[in-house]
Formats: structure tokens, C-alpha cells, sequence
């Protein structure tokens, strides 16, 4: 056994499994408190390294594209100090640290570890059922179904439109992108009707707008992961990166009544408006959002 035991955290190493168990001190991110303890299968790393440094060093762990749908649904933005594949080092355990990597490193090379990507997830992701509260509202995932429940200060035409409800097999990706306390993130559901949409994420009834507490919102990354488990690996389709939403037609087919679902959008806007829900301008503005869809 080969192992380390930091006040960030503690990595163990048994010749099959890097078991990583977030430390409990207050310094720790709480989504790395909330995620908990992580077992790593050794065909599921690609390398690790330690980097010294003059305080603190990092033991730093990479894993094979395509094994973890922690790393896929986050898109490496996670903060560092919320990276579970990271662990700082004091000095004077610099040598324990180089230990532990030069064991996983030995086990990689017996066993003939690939370093190539993975066409299943070796990771299973955060248990479920799990729910998280952000800002715009409460997310929650049992497994089947997304449910969305706006918060007071949610937009007014999330709140008209009640609870969203998602069926996995309606899903085709989630996007999430942090609050970084500067600017705002999101968690989007994209569905095969709403792959074109182009709503903001505080207009569109099917994305939480992360504008409030940082530290909470990041809590997001475990509903976005636990999803991101359950639909197929990336290898067996392609990706909807928002920029790219304009070349997916080959990859994603079109429905062939796009239009009908955002003609249905502007009726059900139309009748918001009529009935006093929507004000002159967010109508308008929410109209003119759903329109570009055409």
C-alpha cells in the first residue's frame, strides 16, 4: 500500500485502485467534500507526476480521455482547488509524495495500461438520487428524470412555464459552465428539441443561470456528472459544443417539426404575454431569442 495523507486530502494506492478521500479541514472546497471519496481503477489513469515546488508541492493524476464523466461534464473548467485529481504537498512529505506516483507508475507499466482514450466511462460518476440549490433554482436527478423547480428570483418566464421536467432519453448533452464570481455560468439540458434554441440561459426554461454564490453553484458540476453517466459515452456520438450548434445537423438530426416546436414556443410566449405574465419587453426580447431559432 503506498499512501499519502495531506490536509487537503489523502491518496491510497493497493495495486489495483487510487482511492482519493477528500481531507476535512475547512480548507477544502466543499464540492470536493460533497463528491466524497473517489475509487480510480488503474486502467482508468494515464499518468501522474509530482511537481515540486518551494512550499507546497501538487501531486497531479491524469486520466485517459473518455474514463471519468466528472472530467467530460466539466470540460476541465473546474477551479483547481476543486480538482479531485490534485492534491498539494507539504515539503517535508515531498517524498512520500514521489513515492506514491513512482508506485502507480510501475503499476501502469506491468500492467500495460493504454494510454489511448476510452470508449466506456471507468468512473461511475456521483451516486443518485442527488439535488442541488443554486440561484436560479433547484436542480434535482433521480436516475430517470431531471427536475427543474425555479426560486423566487428566477426569471419571470421560467416561473410561468412551472417545474421543468426532463426525461433522460429526451436528453442529448448537458453544458455546464461555473460561476466564476465575475461572470455568470450556466447548467444547460439540451434536449433533441432544444439542440438550435438560443436562449440565454436566464430566459431559457430549460438551463439554470448560476449567478449567486460561487461555492454552491459549483455543486451543480455533481448533477451535470451524475446525467453525464447515464447518457451514451462520447465515443458513440458527437458532442454539442454551443459553438458548434450550426454544423450538428449531421450529427444530431433536425426534427422535421423544428419549426412547429418554436412556432408552439411563441404561442405559449403570446399567451404569457396576453396574460399579463410577460411585460412588452420581455416579450419582445424573449420573441425576438426564439426567432433566431428559425
Amino acid at each position: 500500500m503506498a499512501e499519502i495523507i495531506q490536509r487537503d486530502g489523502t491518496w491510497a494506492f493497493d495495486g489495483t485502485t487510487v482511492r482519493i478521500t477528500p481531507g476535512l479541514h475547512r480548507s477544502v472546497p466543499l464540492f470536493r467534500q460533497t463528491y466524497g471519496e473517489i475509487a480510480v481503477p488503474l486502467e482508468a489513469v494515464a499518468g501522474i507526476v509530482f511537481e515540486p515546488e518551494r512550499k507546497r508541492g501538487r501531486l497531479r493524476m491524469r486520466l485517459r480521455e473518455g474514463a471519468d464523466p466528472l472530467l467530460h461534464a466539466t470540460g476541465g473548467r473546474l477551479p483547481d482547488t476543486a480538482d479531485p485529481y490534485r492534491l498539494a504537498v507539504d515539503v517535508d512529505r515531498a517524498g512520500v509524495a514521489e513515492y506514491v506516483a513512482e508506485e502507480i507508475r510501475r503499476a501502469l507499466l506491468l500492467d500495460q495500461i493504454p494510454k489511448d482514450p476510452t470508449k466506456t466511462f471507468l468512473l461511475p460518476g456521483p451516486p443518485v438520487p442527488v439535488s442541488v440549490r443554486s440561484s436560479d433554482g433547484t436542480v434535482s436527478f433521480d436516475g430517470t428524470q431531471v427536475r427543474i423547480d425555479w426560486s423566487d428570483t428566477s426569471d419571470r418566464v421560467k416561473r410561468a412555464t412551472g417545474p421543468r421536467i426532463i426525461g433522460v432519453g429526451d436528453l442529448v448533452q448537458v453544458e455546464w459552465l461555473p460561476n466564476s464570481g465575475y461572470e455568470d455560468g450556466f447548467l444547460r439540458f439540451v434536449t433533441h428539441e432544444t439542440v438550435f434554441s438560443k436562449l440565454p440561459p436566464e430566459k431559457d426554461p430549460y438551463a439554470l443561470d448560476l449567478w449567486g454564490s460561487a461555492r454552491r453553484d459549483l455543486l451543480t458540476a455533481l448533477v451535470a456528472t451524475a446525467i453525464t453517466a447515464r447518457l451514451p459515452h462520447p465515443s458513440t456520438r458527437t458532442g454539442v459544443d454551443p459553438a458548434d450548434r450550426p454544423q450538428l445537423a449531421a450529427a444530431v438530426p433536425r426534427p422535421a417539426d423544428h419549426h412547429d416546436v418554436l412556432l408552439r414556443r411563441l404561442r405559449e410566449l403570446g399567451e404569457l404575454h396576453r396574460d399579463g405574465v410577460l411585460t412588452d419587453e420581455e416579450f419582445a426580447m424573449t420573441k425576438a431569442a426564439v426567432l433566431r431559432g428559425f
